[in-house]
């Protein structure tokens, strides 16, 4: 029975193992998904080969608790490799950003995100899927009298950009070839100090190799934009997924120490970062919350904010 118990615990480990180290041969897109819980399948594998060795202790068992400890210990790194230096948190923040995918059909609480984006106290507000809050624009602009998206430069309602500053030269791109219009460029002047703001919202990574696209376009876009910019929005995936990487480090782009966690909402802070807010230099994250309340969508919105370095 005890050999039994421990074959068990030893075949699910290991194909969580090889699974997660398939990320190490080839970016599978059919797995990206569980590229983005490296973090979490490890430390599950961890716990599994510990079980498996209170019940016999054979050499397999350590050699998979040892292989899991080095996925989440790598998984660690990783997230910490775009890690910037902290703000003094004394020094006073150029703006604030408020970014949200409220999801597209959730209309009952369409007035009181309104309410909360009024109240924020953000300079800039991202919100995707935004149709449930289309019938509040016209007491969202009293506060954020800039804006683009439903209805302006595009007819849907999908990603919308307000701002409390003019908006220079906003446009809307497409990325990849699955979704249109889900990408928007626009850049704002802070008191002199020109900030470019980037709005995405990727597909999800399994749908074929069309997240992969859409990173290549971003990575086209991004060189095209000189100065602070920022990256915002929905990115279906965590910063652990290859493609994510390779699209930070070729852009330089920084996070904070901690990305919290947006997804799923019944997760809470065991969840894993699917919603990001990026920096690029000369700018940098002061700061990145949570807002706490989901107001009925399935991701958690996010609070952050900037200053430049001379």
């Amino acid at each position: 029975m005890r050999d039994t118990i421990f074959c068990v615990f030893s075949v699910l480990t290991t194909l969580v193992i090889a699974a997660v180290s398939l990320r190490y041969v080839r970016d599978f897109y059919l797995l990206s998904f569980v590229y983005s819980f490296q973090l979490h399948l490890a430390v599950a594998a961890a716990a599994a080969s510990i079980a498996a060795l209170l019940v016999k202790r054979h050499w397999y068992g350590f050699l998979t608790l040892g292989v899991s400890l080095i996925l989440a210990g790598h998984g660690v790194v990783m997230m910490r490799e775009f890690v910037e230096p902290a703000v003094d948190e004394n020094r006073p923040a150029l703006f604030r950003l408020l970014s949200f995918n409220i999801e597209n059909d959730n209309f009952a609480n369409g007035p009181a995100i309104a309410d909360m984006a009024i109240a924020s106290g953000a300079d800039v507000v991202n919100i995707l899927e935004a149709e449930p809050v289309q019938s509040e624009l016209p007491r969202l602009l009293k506060t954020y009298p800039y804006y683009i998206g439903c209805g302006v430069a595009m007819e849907q309602c999908d990603t919308l950009v307000l701002s409390k500053r003019p908006l220079i030269e906003p446009r809307i791109r497409s990325l990849g070839l699955l979704w249109r219009n889900r990408l928007t460029v626009s850049t704002i002047d802070f008191d002199g100090r020109k900030v470019n703001f980037l709005a995405a919202h990727l597909t999800k990574p399994y749908y074929d190799e069309f997240h992969g696209l859409e990173i290549e376009d971003l990575d086209e876009i991004i060189p095209s934009l000189p100065g602070p910019l920022v990256l915002a929005g929905d990115f279906n995936t965590s910063i652990l997924a290859p493609d994510v990487q390779y699209l930070m480090r070729r852009q330089g782009l920084g996070t904070v120490s901690l990305e919290p966690a947006t997804w799923p909402i019944r997760a809470g802070p065991f969840g894993i970062p699917i919603d990001h807010i990026f920096s690029k230099a000369p700018l940098r994250l002061k700061s990145v919350r949570r807002i706490e309340n989901s107001f009925g969508s399935n991701h958690f919105g996010l609070m952050a904010e900037f200053v430049v370095d001379p």
